[in-house]
């Protein structure tokens, strides 16, 4: 990956990263709350429509969201999926492997989670893993990392040919806007769990981090399934573009029903229920 063994870039190489991953001097380009709403609602609508024509041709989905922590990925899956049906549309967010799950080949714990006809599955993290946290972190040896870029383009190739659509994003942020992301988190309760103890290394091994993403687009970025790259600095904008290219990845048609009219409720004749007051109710704190 050009530089030694102990994990530490060369200091020339350290100033080339942290000139390519610094923020833009421009000011953010950012977006009303208003227009992004109306936005979020035309794309949601359009993934209903996607997630039809997906059960309907019993398509297999395989999308994988990787990039920097505090980039957008989660926020960009849950708009993705809060309008889907749970059946068709679901997300995968694996914990570290268990000590049997570390003795297994190392994409077996995956596969288990691939869709079946008609699904499509959204990997919080995919095997990706294996070549950024557990390269920079030291978790696998060489040799493990070494096999999996020899590996992971053969897997996917094969994933592809057995009829999966594969789809890869990594979410870009700079370093400026992931340490304000870091800091936010701190001061919300609601999110502080999302700050790790990953996260909090990462922040000092920010080049290792740029150096392993660029080694692993090196060898996994083939033609059967490239990584498209999101622009993370602005969440509202990356979740709004990357629903709209996923969009465009599917030619789909769109086979919403005909609206339903709804029958007249038939009277309840011969039958009286039980009191209210056999029932328990919890407590209307609000």
């Amino acid at each position: 990956m050009g530089h030694k063994d102990d994990g530490k870039a060369p200091v020339k190489e350290q100033r080339k990263f942290h000139r390519q991953n610094r923020c833009r001097n421009a000011p953010l380009k950012k977006i009303k709350n208003k227009d992004y709403e109306k936005a979020l609602e035309k794309l949601q609508i359009e993934l209903v429509k996607l997630q039809e024509w997906i059960r309907h041709k019993k398509l297999k989905v395989v999308v994988i969201f990787e990039g920097r922590d505090a980039a957008g990925k989660g926020g960009a899956i849950k708009r993705i999926t809060e309008c889907l049906s749970p059946r068709i549309a679901r997300v995968v967010a694996l914990p570290a492997p268990t000590e049997r799950e570390k003795t297994q080949w190392y994409f077996q714990r995956y596969i288990q989670h691939l869709p079946a006809g008609g699904e499509m599955v959204l990997f919080d993290r995919s095997w990706y893993n294996r070549a950024g946290v557990e390269k920079v972190m030291g978790f696998c040896s060489k040799d493990e990392y070494r096999e999996f870029m020899r590996s992971c383009p053969e897997f996917e190739r094969m994933l592809v040919r057995s009829g999966i659509i594969l789809i890869k994003y990594w979410f870009s942020i700079c370093n400026d806007i992931q340490e304000q992301r870091f800091q936010k988190r701190l001061d919300e309760p609601t999110k502080r769990w999302k700050l790790s103890e990953m996260d909090l290394k990462s922040r000092s091994l920010w080049v290792e981090y740029s150096m392993a993403k660029d080694e692993m687009f090196s060898h996994t970025d083939i033609k059967q399934a490239p990584w498209y790259v999101v622009d993370g600095d602005v969440k509202k904008r990356a979740r709004l573009n990357v629903i709209s290219h996923l969009l465009s990845m599917i030619k789909y048609e769109d086979l919403t029903p005909d609206p339903i009219v709804l029958p007249p409720r038939p009277e309840e004749i011969g039958y009286v229920r039980p009191p209210l007051e056999d029932q328990t109710f919890i407590p209307e704190v609000y």
